[in-house]
């Protein structure tokens, strides 16, 4: 079974930074694509970054320039490192990692707070 489990999500000052990890179950080379995502309250779940396989990594213009996702193959791990962090960024920052369009999965969520 693959569990996603995330971590690194608080409470920061405007300007500020945090690094979030998702930790996979399984060898993350397993799958095809991994990615981060967020819901804000009263807002649907939005794409923040995406990693695929070969280490191409695309991301929401909102967060480009201010955040970098990468992938630790040796650790299963793949992190969203948050810089310059304004309020719009506050939401439920979840992992999800894919090997096939059908076949996806969700972490639980971590909570990231930025205030002004």
């Amino acid at each position: 079974q693959v569990r996603l489990v995330e971590s690194g999500g608080g409470l920061v000052q405007s300007g500020g930074s945090l690094r979030l990890s998702c930790a996979a179950s399984i060898r993350i080379s397993n799958f095809n694509h991994m990615g981060w995502y967020r819901q804000a309250p009263g807002k649907e779940r939005e794409l923040v970054a995406t990693v695929d396989a070969d280490g191409t990594s695309d991301y929401a213009d909102s967060v480009k320039g201010r955040f970098t996702i990468s992938k630790d193959t040796a650790q299963s791990t793949v992190s969203l490192q948050m810089n310059s962090l304004k309020s719009e960024d506050t939401a439920v920052y979840y992992c999800d990692a894919r090997r096939s369009v059908t076949d996806l999965y969700w972490g639980q969520g971590t909570q990231v707070t930025v205030t002004s």
